[in-house]
């Protein structure tokens, strides 16, 4: 299965806090499920821009910042589209992969990489 590394708190707010758009600056030809890994790297400064964001836009919040899991697969998500522009206001970005259908996973400890890459099915329990 694909997977896309993201950073945390964005991640969880994928799986669990409604985040209906990945920005990226590049489209992708990809449609379907994909595994949603939660990239080892996360500042505190990226983690309280993060909140501050979803207070401004009045969306759900990220657990505090030692209670975030990383470095692994935590859930997977449904990719419907690679956009443009959006209206929904998770979008922030040059372009928009759109989003749904978002499943938590139990964590599944894995190194990242760029761009989608190959998950063997018998390393995430569903």
């Amino acid at each position: 299965m694909k997977a896309l590394s993201i950073r945390q708190p964005w991640a969880w707010l994928i799986i669990h806090g409604g985040k209906d758009i990945e920005n990226r600056s590049w489209h992708t030809k990809h449609r379907g499920r994909f595994l949603v890994h939660a990239a080892q790297g996360m500042t505190r400064k990226e983690w309280s821009d993060a909140v501050v964001f979803c207070n401004e836009h009045r969306l759900p919040l990220p657990p505090h910042f030692s209670k975030l899991q990383r470095g692994g697969i935590i859930g997977s998500v449904e990719l419907v589209d690679s956009a443009d522009h959006s209206s929904s206001p998770w979008y922030m970005g040059e372009k928009a992969f759109l989003l749904c259908d978002p499943t938590p996973l139990p964590f599944t400890p894995l190194k990242g990489r760029l761009n989608f890459f190959d998950v063997p099915n018998e390393l995430v329990t569903p």
